[in-house]
């Protein structure tokens, strides 16, 4: 049977990912197109804002449902943490970071979205994400490196994959920090593509295990089948030769 809380969450999934959706272009217009009208970039703003704050609505009124509520915040800080986060100081790289961790955590709860797409949906959230975050970071910086899209998107890619060519490096303390995370990021997603690799070899030999045990097992009553079939032929054969011990049935 399932509690109230379940139901919301199954009821609010698609609305919220759609509201993530949302903030993805809220946040992207500012940082692509820094002369747009002041009420485009308004906008904008307040569009953030919104998600964030839909966000904070849903993780209040799961608190309030849940049956178990210090059970409830326990299970989750995560949640916890990215809603009170942007509150701390009212950075966009702040409510960038709460609302792809509140986003990812309703993802990953839906059931019908596998591991796989669920890995491959981060990675491409870190990168679009950081290179937007990192281009608004340090093309105001007059010792940047990183004034492109392209430029950033070719450092989160080598950031991500922990190759770091070199060529563009963030020069502000606020890129370089955003630079660890990334680094972080890319090595976790790395361990878990690799356990999941290595998780699907071994499911795939512990099956063929299983097969030749099976088959084994099976020639094994088979060959016990022909041999107790071999043993009666054999008795009958002894049955009925001349001077056996058959028993003849006089007749009438």
């Amino acid at each position: 049977m399932t509690t109230r809380r379940e139901r919301w969450e199954r009821h609010t999934q698609a609305p919220l990912i759609g509201l993530s959706v949302l903030f993805a272009v809220a946040y992207a217009v500012p940082v692509l197109a820094p002369g747009a009208p002041e009420w485009v970039l308004g906008g904008a703003a307040w569009a953030e804002w919104a998600v964030w704050a839909a966000f904070a609505l849903d993780y209040a009124t799961r608190l309030v449902l849940a049956e178990d509520r210090w059970q409830f915040v326990r299970r989750s800080p995560l949640d916890l943490a990215s809603v009170l986060l942007p509150l701390v100081q009212p950075l966009r790289l702040l409510r960038l970071v709460s609302t792809l961790l509140l986003a990812g955590q309703r993802v990953r709860m839906a059931s019908q979205v596998r591991l796989t797409t669920y890995v491959a949906g981060v990675v491409m959230g870190l990168l679009v994400f950081g290179s937007l975050a990192v281009l608004e970071i340090e093309r105001a910086s007059p010792t940047a490196t990183i004034r492109t899209l392209e430029d950033a998107l070719w450092w989160s890619f080598t950031t991500m994959t922990t190759v770091g060519y070199g060529d563009l490096t963030p020069t502000t303390g606020l890129g370089r920090l955003l630079a660890v995370a990334l680094m972080l990021s890319g090595i976790a997603l790395l361990g878990v593509v690799t356990a999941n690799i290595a998780a699907w070899f071994v499911s795939r030999f512990e099956a063929e295990d299983r097969i030749d045990h099976l088959n084994h097992r099976a020639i094994q009553d088979l060959t016990a089948e022909v041999r107790e079939l071999r043993r009666q032929v054999a008795e009958l054969q002894q049955q009925t030769e001349p001077g056996g011990q058959a028993e003849h049935v006089p007749s009438a």
